[in-house]
């Protein structure tokens, strides 16, 4: 039977997933998430979907990241009246998140004078339409389709969705977690697929520092410490500012360094962390174990959490050393942007950079090693160290993505490349033809393909 694939979002680009799978009698889609880059939303949200939002029968979420769940309210504003699917973690997290994209689309509307992509009513209706699912349970739909969701290995209950339907199954990655992580299981691979629909952020680089990761972390804490420096770490508040917390309270336990005064300054990420403390079955079995012994992994001596701007404000006031874990990861919005302004001249600052810097972001300028940036029409100058730690990525790296794809390379019909910039995809593609011998592809944004499914 036929079934169709389409791409209308995350495509020659990292975010803004958004793809359908089209069966007889029904429109299933996987993903709705907004394009980000220099500003939280940026413009091409707010254009009409390429689709129906009415004619849509299910979403499924695979993580409660941004650039997978951002548009939801507005598919829903425009018109999508369908049930909602993800695992419980992801359905609390999208909550939290939901509600701070909100206030940050609301102080970019204000500032640029755009228009806002939804209303907080929309983001209730969207949660109304909510249910969940657990990793392995199958859930049939119309059709005679089947859909199973899987751990991805990438945040806190993040999925593969495979549909199986007449012996074909088709897989949409969502994003394929790095091994290993910190909290998180591997990934669980996958057998027996005709068709892949997978992301390709590193689809052209290797995570070099997988092993070293945590030592390098620590000798730039230690560094920080002798300095009586800063050290900022912009950090996504789901997963990265988690894995961050958990390190430096490994180090703390198994007393590398003394305990410094260390700053969560992010709402978000003090709610997001607060959502780990309820799931952590979700978490790897060796960091359950030690859970279960007694140990606090997200607590340690001198750690302060600080909702407030009173209280973020007075960090400035603390003497170093000192170690300030803030939103945004990208440093394209957040508090981090206030440290950054205020620490960025202070060669005794170090900034480590723990995840992808999409291009156009702060990030990614402080990445590509400017001397002077921008932050809220203010220039500030870079004498601070600037230093990366790529082993810390969520993302699989290009090996990993291979391998991932030679589980099942000897059924696959075909595989689609997507969710990278378009440089990273076109080198999996490549990648993935010359290696495995695997029919693979770039689709192009706004296309469709026939499979047979």
């Amino acid at each position: 039977m036929t079934a169709r694939i389409g791409f209308y979002g995350g495509v020659g680009s990292v975010t803004g997933a958004n793809f359908m799978l089209e069966t007889e009698s029904q429109q299933l889609l996987v993903d709705c998430g907004l394009v980000q880059g220099d500003k939280f939303a940026q413009k091409e949200n707010a254009e009409a979907f390429g689709y129906d939002p009415s004619a849509v029968d299910t979403l499924f979420v695979t993580h409660a990241h941004a650039d997978h769940i951002g548009r939801i309210p507005k598919l829903v504003k425009d018109g999508f009246k369908g049930t909602i699917y993800s695992t419980p973690p992801t359905h609390d997290l999208a909550e939290v998140m939901f509600e701070d994209a909100y206030v940050v689309m609301s102080g970019e509307a204000e500032m640029y004078g755009t228009p806002l992509l939804y209303e907080r009513e929309h983001i209730g209706q969207a949660l109304a339409l909510w249910k969940t699912i657990e990793y392995q349970k199958p859930l049939t739909l119309k059709d005679s389709v089947e859909v199973v969701a899987t751990n991805a290995g990438h945040i806190l209950g993040s999925s593969f969705f495979t549909f199986s339907r007449n012996g074909k199954k088709i897989m949409f990655t969502g994003d394929i977690g790095n091994v290993p992580q910190p909290l998180l299981d591997h990934p669980t691979y996958p057998s027996d697929l005709q068709y892949m629909v997978m992301e390709s952020v590193y689809g052209d680089r290797v995570h070099e520092e997988v092993a070293e990761r945590s030592s390098l972390l620590l000798q730039f804490i230690e560094r920080t410490i002798k300095e009586k420096g800063t050290l900022i770490i912009p950090a996504f508040s789901l997963e990265r500012t988690q894995a961050m917390l958990f390190e430096i309270n490994n180090f703390v336990e198994s007393k590398q360094i003394e305990p410094i005064p260390t700053f969560l300054d992010s709402p978000l990420a003090i709610r997001v962390t607060e959502i780990y403390r309820r799931y952590t079955t979700y978490l790897k079995s060796e960091v359950q174990e030690q859970i279960e012994k007694g140990d606090d992994i997200f607590a340690f001596p001198r750690l302060s959490f600080t909702p407030t701007m009173e209280e973020s404000n007075s960090i400035a006031h603390i003497p170093g050393p000192k170690i300030i874990i803030a939103g945004s990861g990208m440093s394209h919005g957040g508090r981090v942007r206030a440290h950054e302004k205020l620490y960025l001249g202070d060669p005794r600052t170090t900034v480590v950079l723990v995840g992808f810097q999409t291009v156009g972001s702060v990030g990614r300028l402080l990445q590509d090693g400017v001397k002077k940036v921008t932050i809220d029409k203010e220039v500030v100058h870079v004498r601070a160290r600037i230093e990366m730690i790529r082993g810390y990525s969520g993302h699989a790296d290009r090996d990993q993505l291979v391998d991932f794809v030679s589980y099942t390379d000897k059924t696959l019909t075909q595989v689609f490349v997507t969710m990278g910039e378009e440089k990273a995809s076109l080198f999996l593609v490549q990648r993935l033809r010359d290696y495995l011998g695997v029919n693979a592809v770039a689709p192009e944004a706004g296309s469709v393909s026939e499979i047979d499914f």
